[in-house]
């Protein structure tokens, strides 16, 4: 057997490789929080610009001004119709509003009235639906989720969630310029792949075979059947992806971030909008789902210098 001299071809870390159950993904985990906070927001991608700002990392370019690649996230206001409590990873019970007008927003009435308490539960969440009705994209139906709370313990935090129900809830009360946070996303669809473009295996010569975009062997003689790293053809995108550490340089307002004539396969922007530093998993119109940054606690504000308007067309 002759020696292997060179990597896998493929990782391992996303299996199995099949299409994503939901557009809208599930968050599993939230960060603890002693701060009163919203620890999670909707959005949806608008596309990308270019952004001058003032590098303050430890690269080589600390200090100097450098231009980059940016994400325009439209954030439509949400509207926190509930709190959700739990214990042991199981719904012990929902405490939802009596504002049945709100509620036929999201297709919800005569749902039983409960009461929550404080000593009976362990989790607090708050139950939240989107607005992409405010945006120009033409999408009516709103997504409904649950977002973590921030909180010194679980009477405090049902306090805060209290709060805010009824209420229009703002990315910007949520997140702060220059902090870190997790993007979760459908990632853009490719449909069925072959080896080559899926795995990135080499092609065959052609007097090999007579094939080349195949995939040379399907394993070895031992164990006596196929193994799932091997290589083979199937779905290749539109998969549930995390991302962690993604920075907010800025949240701005639309007059700062429509270029002329409008993203492409989205249009204009109508409400405030986060700039994220490099790019997010998904296309135009995708929902994105944002979560305090479970690895990077740092928020430190980012002197932006300038950011494209000029047209993407």
């Amino acid at each position: 057997m002759g020696a292997r001299r060179s990597h896998r071809k493929g990782s391992l870390a996303f299996r199995p490789r099949k299409r994503a159950n939901s557009q809208m993904p599930r968050i599993g985990y939230w960060p603890a929080s002693a701060e009163r906070r919203l620890l999670g927001f909707a959005a949806y991608k608008a596309g990308m610009t270019s952004a001058a700002y003032v590098d303050d990392s430890t690269s080589p370019n600390a200090g100097n001004e450098i231009v980059g690649a940016a994400t325009v996230l439209e954030v439509p206001p949400m509207i926190a119709y509930g709190i959700r409590g739990m214990k042991f990873g199981q719904v012990v019970a929902d405490e939802i509003i009596d504002d049945q007008k709100l509620l036929l927003n999201i297709s919800l009435k005569n749902k039983k009235k409960n009461k929550l308490d404080a000593s009976k539960i362990s989790e607090v969440y708050l139950l939240a639906f989107t607005q992409p009705d405010k945006t120009g994209f033409g999408r009516k139906s709103p997504d409904r989720m649950m977002l973590g709370v921030g909180g010194k313990d679980v009477a405090d935090k049902l306090e805060y969630a209290r709060s805010l129900l009824g209420k229009e809830l703002k990315a910007s009360d949520a997140f702060k310029p220059g902090e870190f946070v997790d993007a979760v996303s459908v990632t853009i669809g490719k449909g069925w792949q072959g080896t080559v473009k899926r795995f990135g295996t080499h092609q065959q010569r052609r007097k090999a075979t007579g094939k080349v975009r195949h995939i040379g062997t399907l394993g070895p003689w031992h164990p006596g059947y196929v193994m799932y790293t091997v290589p083979h053809p199937g779905q290749m995108g539109y998969h549930k992806r995390t991302e962690l550490n993604k920075r907010i340089l800025k949240i701005v307002g639309p007059d700062e971030v429509n270029p002329k004539g409008g993203f492409p396969h989205y249009g204009l922007v109508k409400n405030e909008c986060l700039l994220m530093v490099g790019s997010i998993g998904g296309p135009q119109k995708r929902l994105i789902r944002l979560r305090k940054a479970v690895r990077n606690p740092a928020v430190k504000a980012v002197d932006v210098r300038m950011i494209s308007q000029e047209s993407k067309n």
